[in-house]
Protein backbone atom coordinates (compact mmCIF):
# COMPACT_ATOMS: atom_id res chain seq x y z
CA UNK A 1 0.00 0.00 0.00
CA UNK A 2 1.28 3.40 -0.79
CA UNK A 3 0.65 6.16 1.37
CA UNK A 4 1.75 9.01 -0.73
CA UNK A 5 -0.43 11.76 -1.17
CA UNK A 6 -3.11 10.46 1.33
CA UNK A 7 -6.06 12.71 2.78
CA UNK A 8 -4.10 14.15 6.62
CA UNK A 9 -6.74 12.15 8.49
CA UNK A 10 -4.98 9.01 6.43
CA UNK A 11 -4.36 6.47 9.69
CA UNK A 12 -0.81 4.92 8.46
CA UNK A 13 -1.19 2.63 12.02
CA UNK A 14 -3.92 1.39 10.43
CA UNK A 15 -2.97 0.67 7.07
CA UNK A 16 0.44 -1.28 8.86
CA UNK A 17 -2.13 -3.05 10.85
CA UNK A 18 -3.85 -3.93 7.14
CA UNK A 19 -0.82 -4.70 5.49
CA UNK A 20 0.70 -7.24 8.14
CA UNK A 21 -3.18 -9.18 7.82
CA UNK A 22 -3.00 -8.90 3.62
CA UNK A 23 0.98 -10.48 4.13
CA UNK A 24 -0.46 -14.29 4.65
CA UNK A 25 -1.34 -16.19 1.91
CA UNK A 26 -1.27 -19.60 0.28
CA UNK A 27 2.70 -19.93 0.82
CA UNK A 28 2.88 -17.92 4.20
CA UNK A 29 0.44 -19.08 6.47
CA UNK A 30 2.84 -19.00 9.06
CA UNK A 31 5.86 -16.73 10.02
CA UNK A 32 7.88 -15.15 12.38
CA UNK A 33 8.31 -11.32 13.49
CA UNK A 34 10.95 -10.83 11.42
CA UNK A 35 9.51 -12.77 7.94
CA UNK A 36 6.54 -10.51 8.86
CA UNK A 37 8.48 -7.57 9.28
CA UNK A 38 10.69 -8.63 5.77
CA UNK A 39 7.49 -9.45 3.92
CA UNK A 40 5.60 -5.93 4.56
CA UNK A 41 8.81 -3.80 4.63
CA UNK A 42 7.98 -2.36 8.42
CA UNK A 43 10.69 -2.08 10.65
CA UNK A 44 10.66 -5.24 13.55
CA UNK A 45 9.05 -2.56 15.91
CA UNK A 46 6.58 -1.59 13.89
CA UNK A 47 5.22 -5.24 12.96
CA UNK A 48 5.74 -6.61 16.48
CA UNK A 49 2.69 -3.91 18.01
CA UNK A 50 0.54 -4.99 14.88
CA UNK A 51 0.91 -8.02 15.43
CA UNK A 52 0.39 -7.97 19.33
CA UNK A 53 -2.28 -5.41 18.32
CA UNK A 54 -4.20 -8.17 16.13
CA UNK A 55 -3.29 -10.71 18.66
CA UNK A 56 -5.30 -9.15 21.52
CA UNK A 57 -8.32 -8.10 18.83
CA UNK A 58 -8.14 -12.06 18.20
CA UNK A 59 -7.58 -11.64 14.19
CA UNK A 60 -4.01 -13.50 14.63
CA UNK A 61 -2.88 -16.45 16.75
CA UNK A 62 0.41 -17.52 17.52
CA UNK A 63 1.94 -20.77 17.83
CA UNK A 64 5.64 -20.93 19.47
CA UNK A 65 7.30 -18.25 17.74
CA UNK A 66 4.77 -17.96 14.58
CA UNK A 67 2.26 -15.91 13.98
CA UNK A 68 -0.99 -17.00 11.91
CA UNK A 69 -4.59 -15.88 11.03
CA UNK A 70 -7.58 -16.75 13.48
CA UNK A 71 -11.04 -17.57 11.42
CA UNK A 72 -12.16 -13.97 13.11
CA UNK A 73 -10.22 -12.51 10.12
CA UNK A 74 -13.38 -14.03 7.97
CA UNK A 75 -15.42 -11.64 9.78
CA UNK A 76 -14.15 -8.43 7.63
CA UNK A 77 -15.02 -10.76 4.31
CA UNK A 78 -18.55 -11.68 5.70
CA UNK A 79 -19.28 -8.33 6.56
CA UNK A 80 -19.00 -6.75 2.58
CA UNK A 81 -20.58 -9.81 1.39
CA UNK A 82 -23.48 -9.36 4.08
CA UNK A 83 -23.90 -5.67 3.90
CA UNK A 84 -23.41 -5.43 0.70
CA UNK A 85 -26.08 -8.23 -0.44
CA UNK A 86 -23.75 -9.54 -2.88
CA UNK A 87 -25.47 -12.96 -2.38
CA UNK A 88 -29.26 -11.90 -3.58
CA UNK A 89 -27.86 -9.54 -6.14
CA UNK A 90 -25.21 -11.63 -7.95
CA UNK A 91 -25.61 -15.50 -7.35
CA UNK A 92 -29.19 -16.03 -8.87
CA UNK A 93 -27.76 -15.08 -12.40
CA UNK A 94 -24.70 -16.97 -11.78
CA UNK A 95 -26.05 -20.20 -10.59
CA UNK A 96 -28.81 -19.92 -13.74
CA UNK A 97 -25.73 -19.64 -16.15
CA UNK A 98 -24.07 -23.18 -14.34
CA UNK A 99 -26.96 -24.78 -14.66
CA UNK A 100 -27.37 -24.00 -18.02
CA UNK A 101 -23.94 -25.01 -18.76
CA UNK A 102 -22.24 -27.18 -16.17
CA UNK A 103 -19.62 -24.85 -16.09
CA UNK A 104 -18.21 -22.42 -13.22
CA UNK A 105 -19.13 -19.17 -13.33
CA UNK A 106 -17.55 -16.13 -11.56
CA UNK A 107 -17.75 -12.15 -10.77
CA UNK A 108 -14.79 -10.29 -10.34
CA UNK A 109 -13.43 -6.80 -9.66
CA UNK A 110 -9.90 -5.74 -10.83
CA UNK A 111 -7.69 -5.00 -7.48
CA UNK A 112 -3.97 -3.51 -8.30
CA UNK A 113 -2.70 -6.33 -10.97
CA UNK A 114 -5.10 -9.41 -10.07
CA UNK A 115 -8.80 -10.10 -9.99
CA UNK A 116 -10.50 -10.66 -7.01
CA UNK A 117 -13.01 -12.83 -7.00
CA UNK A 118 -16.64 -11.55 -5.27
CA UNK A 119 -19.06 -14.43 -5.88
CA UNK A 120 -18.55 -17.80 -7.32
CA UNK A 121 -20.55 -20.75 -7.99
CA UNK A 122 -18.56 -24.38 -9.07
CA UNK A 123 -19.19 -27.64 -10.71
CA UNK A 124 -17.91 -31.14 -9.26
CA UNK A 125 -15.01 -30.81 -11.79
CA UNK A 126 -11.98 -30.91 -10.64
CA UNK A 127 -8.74 -28.50 -11.16
CA UNK A 128 -5.69 -28.53 -10.16
CA UNK A 129 -6.36 -23.98 -9.44
CA UNK A 130 -9.65 -23.84 -7.12
CA UNK A 131 -11.29 -20.71 -6.51
CA UNK A 132 -13.73 -19.17 -3.71
CA UNK A 133 -14.56 -16.07 -3.11
CA UNK A 134 -11.53 -13.67 -1.83
CA UNK A 135 -9.27 -15.89 -4.97
CA UNK A 136 -6.96 -13.58 -6.66
CA UNK A 137 -5.36 -14.32 -9.29
CA UNK A 138 -2.96 -12.03 -11.62
CA UNK A 139 -5.30 -10.24 -14.24
CA UNK A 140 -3.33 -10.91 -17.49
CA UNK A 141 -3.83 -14.26 -17.13
CA UNK A 142 -7.64 -14.48 -17.11
CA UNK A 143 -10.19 -13.71 -19.29
CA UNK A 144 -11.77 -11.45 -16.53
CA UNK A 145 -8.38 -9.60 -16.08
CA UNK A 146 -7.88 -9.08 -19.09
CA UNK A 147 -11.81 -7.71 -19.85
CA UNK A 148 -11.71 -5.68 -16.91
CA UNK A 149 -8.21 -3.80 -17.70
CA UNK A 150 -8.99 -2.87 -21.40
CA UNK A 151 -11.74 -0.97 -20.28
CA UNK A 152 -9.87 1.13 -18.22
CA UNK A 153 -8.53 4.99 -19.40
CA UNK A 154 -5.61 4.73 -21.06
CA UNK A 155 -3.42 6.12 -18.03
CA UNK A 156 -4.88 3.77 -15.75
CA UNK A 157 -4.23 0.90 -18.35
CA UNK A 158 -0.55 2.11 -18.88
CA UNK A 159 0.08 2.41 -15.29
CA UNK A 160 -1.12 -1.23 -14.76
CA UNK A 161 0.94 -2.35 -17.53
CA UNK A 162 3.62 -0.93 -16.47
CA UNK A 163 2.97 -1.90 -12.62
CA UNK A 164 2.36 -5.53 -13.11
CA UNK A 165 5.13 -8.44 -12.83
CA UNK A 166 3.17 -10.21 -16.07
CA UNK A 167 4.84 -13.59 -15.18
CA UNK A 168 3.98 -16.62 -17.39
CA UNK A 169 1.95 -19.18 -16.64
CA UNK A 170 1.97 -21.23 -19.40
CA UNK A 171 3.31 -21.48 -23.01
CA UNK A 172 -0.23 -19.47 -24.36
CA UNK A 173 0.24 -16.47 -21.08
CA UNK A 174 0.25 -12.95 -22.90
CA UNK A 175 3.28 -10.96 -20.96
CA UNK A 176 3.83 -8.53 -24.04
CA UNK A 177 2.63 -5.11 -23.34
CA UNK A 178 1.94 -4.37 -26.80
CA UNK A 179 0.56 -7.88 -27.21
CA UNK A 180 -1.93 -7.12 -24.48
CA UNK A 181 -2.36 -3.96 -25.65
CA UNK A 182 -3.60 -5.84 -29.30
CA UNK A 183 -5.45 -7.95 -27.01
CA UNK A 184 -7.32 -5.30 -24.82
CA UNK A 185 -8.23 -3.46 -28.53
CA UNK A 186 -9.93 -6.56 -29.72
CA UNK A 187 -11.77 -7.03 -26.48
CA UNK A 188 -13.37 -3.38 -26.95
CA UNK A 189 -14.03 -4.27 -30.26
CA UNK A 190 -16.03 -7.20 -29.71
CA UNK A 191 -16.92 -6.96 -26.02
CA UNK A 192 -15.41 -10.30 -24.58
CA UNK A 193 -12.39 -12.22 -24.26
CA UNK A 194 -11.71 -15.78 -23.95
CA UNK A 195 -8.91 -17.44 -21.88
CA UNK A 196 -7.24 -20.90 -23.35
CA UNK A 197 -4.68 -22.46 -21.16
CA UNK A 198 -3.36 -19.29 -19.89
CA UNK A 199 -3.70 -19.28 -15.99
CA UNK A 200 -3.36 -22.94 -16.65
CA UNK A 201 -3.40 -25.77 -18.87
CA UNK A 202 -6.78 -27.52 -19.15
CA UNK A 203 -8.76 -24.59 -18.55
CA UNK A 204 -10.76 -22.64 -20.98
CA UNK A 205 -13.18 -19.78 -20.03
CA UNK A 206 -15.13 -16.85 -21.26
CA UNK A 207 -15.46 -13.38 -19.84
CA UNK A 208 -17.61 -10.24 -20.47
CA UNK A 209 -17.80 -6.82 -18.51
CA UNK A 210 -20.49 -5.18 -16.38
CA UNK A 211 -21.88 -1.99 -16.33
CA UNK A 212 -23.50 0.51 -14.11
CA UNK A 213 -26.03 2.40 -15.06
CA UNK A 214 -23.72 5.39 -16.46
CA UNK A 215 -21.85 2.43 -18.73
CA UNK A 216 -18.89 2.11 -16.61
CA UNK A 217 -17.73 -0.90 -16.27
CA UNK A 218 -17.32 -2.06 -12.82
CA UNK A 219 -16.75 -6.01 -12.87
CA UNK A 220 -16.67 -9.02 -14.92
CA UNK A 221 -18.38 -11.86 -15.15
CA UNK A 222 -17.38 -15.61 -17.04
CA UNK A 223 -17.71 -19.14 -17.20
CA UNK A 224 -14.65 -21.88 -17.60
CA UNK A 225 -14.47 -25.36 -17.49
CA UNK A 226 -11.97 -28.05 -19.25
CA UNK A 227 -10.76 -28.42 -22.16
CA UNK A 228 -12.03 -31.72 -22.58
CA UNK A 229 -15.80 -31.04 -22.24
CA UNK A 230 -15.60 -28.51 -24.74
CA UNK A 231 -13.20 -26.01 -27.44
CA UNK A 232 -12.21 -22.48 -27.42
CA UNK A 233 -15.15 -21.68 -30.56
CA UNK A 234 -17.53 -23.80 -29.51
CA UNK A 235 -17.59 -21.94 -25.39
CA UNK A 236 -17.39 -18.55 -26.94
CA UNK A 237 -20.63 -19.78 -29.59
CA UNK A 238 -22.61 -21.27 -27.40
CA UNK A 239 -21.85 -19.67 -24.35
CA UNK A 240 -21.68 -15.55 -25.07
CA UNK A 241 -25.55 -15.14 -25.60
CA UNK A 242 -26.20 -17.25 -21.27
CA UNK A 243 -23.20 -14.89 -20.22
CA UNK A 244 -24.90 -11.33 -21.60
CA UNK A 245 -28.07 -12.68 -19.94
CA UNK A 246 -26.42 -13.45 -17.16
CA UNK A 247 -25.02 -10.10 -17.40
CA UNK A 248 -28.30 -8.62 -17.83
CA UNK A 249 -29.60 -10.08 -14.84
CA UNK A 250 -26.85 -9.14 -13.02
CA UNK A 251 -27.43 -5.25 -13.67
CA UNK A 252 -30.64 -5.34 -13.40
CA UNK A 253 -31.00 -6.51 -9.93
CA UNK A 254 -27.30 -3.72 -8.89
CA UNK A 255 -30.17 -1.10 -9.99
CA UNK A 256 -32.08 -2.14 -6.93
CA UNK A 257 -29.11 -2.20 -4.90
CA UNK A 258 -26.68 1.17 -5.61
CA UNK A 259 -24.78 0.66 -2.82
CA UNK A 260 -23.43 -2.46 -4.26
CA UNK A 261 -22.42 -1.25 -7.73
CA UNK A 262 -21.01 1.62 -6.03
CA UNK A 263 -18.83 -0.69 -3.69
CA UNK A 264 -17.58 -2.63 -7.09
CA UNK A 265 -17.30 0.41 -8.85
CA UNK A 266 -14.69 1.72 -6.19
CA UNK A 267 -12.21 -0.48 -6.45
Amino acid sequence: MKTEGKDPEFLSTLERGLRVLQSFDEDHSEMTLSEVAAKTSLSPAVARRCLNTLLELGYVGKRERKFLLRPQVLTIGSAFLSSMHVEHVCLPGLQNLRDQTGDSASLSVLQGSDILYISHVSTDRRFRLQTNVGTRYPFHATSMGKVLAAFLDDDARASLLANSALERFTERTLTDPAVLEQRFALIRERGYDSALDELDYGIVSLAIPLFDKKRQVIAAINCSTSTTRISQDELVRTRLPLLRAAASEIQAALQQWPALAASLGSG
